[in-house]
């Protein structure tokens, strides 16, 4: 690609921030030679931080934003009265075309608010979800939505679905991925009310592989690549399914160095055993993105290190390279379209 893709970081965001947040950044950079990173917040924090790095100055720029907005503010009063936010000014980086892209650990509320409003959605989409990805036996499954749209309505589940199945498709590669409507059994007569006037209408749509119903469960197994759900059931299910992975990890470990015979065999087995247990890392996936927008936005976790931060930067760079917004807004609208003919 010979246009450098530009991503905007929120520098303030996050537990760690700026240390973690500088150093994935730095990261990043050295990490792929077709990125930019504008790092926004309090210049002289960020500055300093710098200093700890070799990087190639001219692929790192400081933007500064002398507010940060905390994670327990009301989100549209702080979008609206903090405005030399690092959040906010980097989110209009995006909006004025500066930026192609935009990562924060910050406050959720904040970027999805600002997200919204700042950037806008495509025209055609009625809510723009969150959707990170969680690992799984067979690679990785896109919960959508994980916390952005608790009261959602069927129409709103099938542009999830369609959302989610470009996404899966053009940035992780996966071919006519499957869809899954997140259900309490496989039957199809089984659900709550949205499930079951949604679930008539993903069978109906031609341009996605939809595969029926899928049980909790049988998510980290890999049996959909894209897991549909409205936000409250997304987002207690993607913290029960990191709560039990951090739980297992902690057992494997304490009965690993209970005694000397098992210290021994932990010696043994530890290359193979930190390969396996990394691929249930969600560091490596990145963060999650805040899909339907006219520009990227990607939201990490609260609690991320560099390693985080390195690779939702990355992500945005396959997302742009992939015109993913434009390949919305070209399914979105169509079909949209088409369906307002026929009188749906």
């Amino acid at each position: 690609m010979s246009e450098l893709v530009r991503v905007a970081v929120d520098a303030m965001g996050g537990d760690h921030a700026p240390d973690e947040i500088v150093k994935g950044a730095v990261e990043a950079v050295n990490a792929d030679t077709g990125v930019k990173v504008f790092l926004v917040g309090r210049q002289e924090a960020v500055e300093a931080q710098l200093k700890n790095y070799t990087y190639d100055g001219e692929r790192i720029e400081v933007v500064d934003a002398r507010e940060v907005i905390e994670t327990a503010e009301p989100p549209v009063m702080a979008i609206r009265k903090k405005k030399d936010s690092s959040i906010v000014k980097a989110l209009h980086l995006v909006k004025d075309g500066t930026c192609d892209a935009f990562v924060s650990a910050g406050s959720t509320g904040a970027v999805l608010v600002g997200g919204q409003v700042l950037i806008g959605k495509i025209k055609g989409v009625e809510r723009a979800p969150l959707a990170p990805l969680i690992p799984t036996q067979k690679g990785v499954t896109l919960l959508i939505d994980c916390g952005a749209n608790v009261d959602a309505r069927p129409s709103h589940l099938v542009q999830f679905a369609k959302m989610g199945s470009i996404y899966m498709e053009n940035v992780v590669g996966i071919k006519n991925p499957r869809v899954g409507i997140v259900n309490i059994g496989a039957e199809e007569e089984k659900g709550n009310a949205l499930v079951k006037e949604t679930f008539p209408l993903l069978q109906a749509c031609e341009d996605i592989n939809f595969i029926g119903s899928v049980e909790a469960r049988d998510i980290p197994a890999g049996a959909v690549d894209v897991a549909v759900c409205e936000a409250f059931v997304g987002n207690v299910l993607l913290k029960t399914y990191e709560g039990v992975a951090a739980v297992l990890i902690k057992k494997i470990k304490g009965t690993l160095m209970s005694s000397l015979k098992t210290k021994i065999g932990a010696l043994l087995i530890k290359p193979a055993l930190k390969k396996t247990l990394g691929t249930f890392s969600t560091e490596q996936h990145g963060g999650a993105p805040l899909l339907g927008l006219n520009g990227l936005v990607v939201k990490t976790h609260g609690s991320s290190k560099a390693e985080e931060i390195k690779n939702s930067v990355l992500q945005c760079v396959t997302f742009t390279e992939q015109k993913i917004p434009d390949k919305i807004r070209k399914n979105i609208t169509i079909k949209e379209k088409e369906g307002s003919e026929h009188g749906v």
